[in-house]
């Protein structure tokens, strides 16, 4: 049997140049779902600590992804979603360039296309709809009978969790890991881009950076590919760094 070739993409500042869950975090506030109070109280610290660069961008999510989870519990999903097609709505097309015409490319080619996201799956499962991908893998959401959520999830953020969904998408597909393609950037993509054979990194951290200068296997293959403001640069993994 013939085997296919695939992409999988990272959502989360690899394709969309910020954070879904932050979006929608906001927009449930701004719907008086979530008291403005948490936002102000909570995370608006950990947050300007990020924006002024004192505070590593993981280290703020993990923080904001525990309160998000928690101020979710009870909500019925449909307001939820509700919610998420309005995030997707106003955000979806604010995208890397590169990582939009990659997207292209891969389809044009008859590639198989895969978004593997920590974000939500009901946040997932729109950017998936909306660039009409062949499969998604995302964090669950757990929702009791009643429908809503209990503030259980199954995590999709780390390397482990990816590497289990990629190996359950190239049994289902019988794809050719040697010709098949992935995207990242932070050390949560690091065994997917290591699994492929031709694996690219998009404006990656600095964890990232420095794990793939310590693999002579992975850094051998891989692209680095920085995009800013209206310039897209390839790197080397020897390049200096400060």
């Amino acid at each position: 049997m013939e085997k296919n070739t695939a992409a999988f993409f990272d959502i989360d500042g690899t394709i969309y140049r910020n954070s879904l869950m932050i979006e929608h975090f906001k927009k449930l506030i701004k719907y008086e779902m979530v008291d403005p109070a948490v936002w102000y109280g909570k995370v608006k610290h950990s947050f300007n600590e990020w924006e002024r660069r004192l505070l590593d961008f993981d280290i703020y999510l993990g923080e904001l992804v525990e309160i998000y989870v928690k101020q979710l519990q009870g909500i019925n999903k449909s307001y939820i979603e509700f919610i998420a097609n309005q995030v997707i709505n106003l955000n979806g097309d604010k995208i890397y360039k590169y990582s939009r015409d990659r997207i292209q490319h891969h389809k044009e080619r008859g590639d198989l296309v895969f978004f593997i996201s920590g974000s939500p799956d009901f946040l997932v499962s729109k950017m998936a709809e909306k660039y009409d991908i062949t499969e998604y893998r995302a964090s669950i959401y757990e929702v009791d009978e009643a429908n809503n959520f209990t503030g259980e999830l199954q995590g999709m953020w780390d390397s482990k969790n990816k590497l289990r969904s990629v190996k359950e998408l190239i049994e289902k597909y019988n794809l050719d890991l040697g010709n098949c393609y992935a995207y990242g950037d932070t050390a949560g993509d690091y065994s997917m881009l290591k699994m492929v054979g031709k694996p690219i990194v998009i404006n990656p951290n600095r964890e990232l950076f420095m794990m793939i200068r310590k693999d002579p296997e992975l850094s051998d293959k891989i692209r680095i590919i920085i995009e800013r403001k209206d310039m897209i640069y390839k790197l080397s993994p020897y390049i200096e760094i400060i």
